[in-house]
């Protein structure tokens, strides 16, 4: 089993910056990805970006795509998600999740192994 913790979040002004890093341990040896998801009131859980530990490819949600970077140290077992030029609309909790799936894959279902969140708050 995996255990994942996320860190770093809090209050930041639009366009500013934030890092969130999601720290990684237990089997991890059996995940192939880990991604970055966000919880908004009132929406489903939403893919923000997701990183293949074993190659460094990565994908991103369209709206996040130059704004956010998803990084690994594979040799630390974290996952990072640099968030910059932050809007009032990515204000949302964050969860890192882990995969089996040796695929690069967005849907929530695929992803088996959960961090508690942390809360990010744009102000406008």
């Amino acid at each position: 089993q995996v255990q994942l913790e996320e860190s770093g979040g809090g209050l930041v002004q639009a366009g500013g910056s934030l890092r969130l890093s999601c720290s990684a341990s237990g089997a991890i040896t059996h995940v192939f990805a880990v991604g970055w998801f966000r919880d908004v009131p009132g929406k489903e859980r939403e893919f923000v970006a997701t990183i293949s530990l074993e190659d460094g490819r990565t994908k991103y949600k369209d709206s996040v795509k130059g704004r956010f970077t998803i990084s690994r140290d594979n040799a630390k077992n974290t996952v990072d998600l640099q968030m910059n030029s932050l809007k009032p609309e990515d204000t949302a909790v964050y969860y890192c999740a882990g995969t089996h799936v040796a695929s690069m894959v967005s849907a929530s279902k695929w992803y088996d192994s959960w961090g508690q969140g942390t809360q990010v708050t744009v102000s406008s």
